[in-house]
């Protein structure tokens, strides 16, 4: 319902702050394939995967507030809104995948980078 607050506000707002510091460093990612030098790629790759935990954090924390509400009474905009979390989680996934840089190089210029933007950015305007 509308008064229910959000599971874990504190940890959601921690959460956000630390994909907003991560996602500030991870700009190379997008430029994996163009010949950066191998420690550059790994550290990118690596912060490219950490913020999948702070993003982890905020699905089950989205997933946690709607513990206890049958389903059978829930409304048409909280299925819009599982709706978005779960393709928001696919999206992530595939997003996972995309931050090794051997797959990233194999998967550059495919259907599954273009798959990977739509299920995380078409998300918040469509849905």
């Amino acid at each position: 319902s509308a008064s229910k607050s959000i599971f874990g506000g504190p940890t959601m707002i921690l959460a956000m702050g630390c994909i907003t510091v991560l996602g500030t460093l991870v700009w190379a990612h997008h430029m994996m394939t163009v010949g950066l030098e191998t420690d550059t790629r790994a550290f990118f790759s690596a912060i490219t995967m950490m913020i999948a935990i702070p993003t982890g954090t905020k699905i089950f924390n989205w997933l946690s507030t709607f513990m206890g509400n049958p389903f059978s009474t829930i409304s048409l905009d909280i299925w819009y809104a599982l709706s978005f979390i779960f393709l928001f989680t696919l999206g992530g996934t595939t997003g996972v995948v995309l931050g090794n840089t051997a797959v990233d190089v194999a998967l550059h210029d495919t259907y599954y980078v273009i798959a990977h933007f739509h299920f995380v950015l078409s998300l918040g305007a469509v849905i």
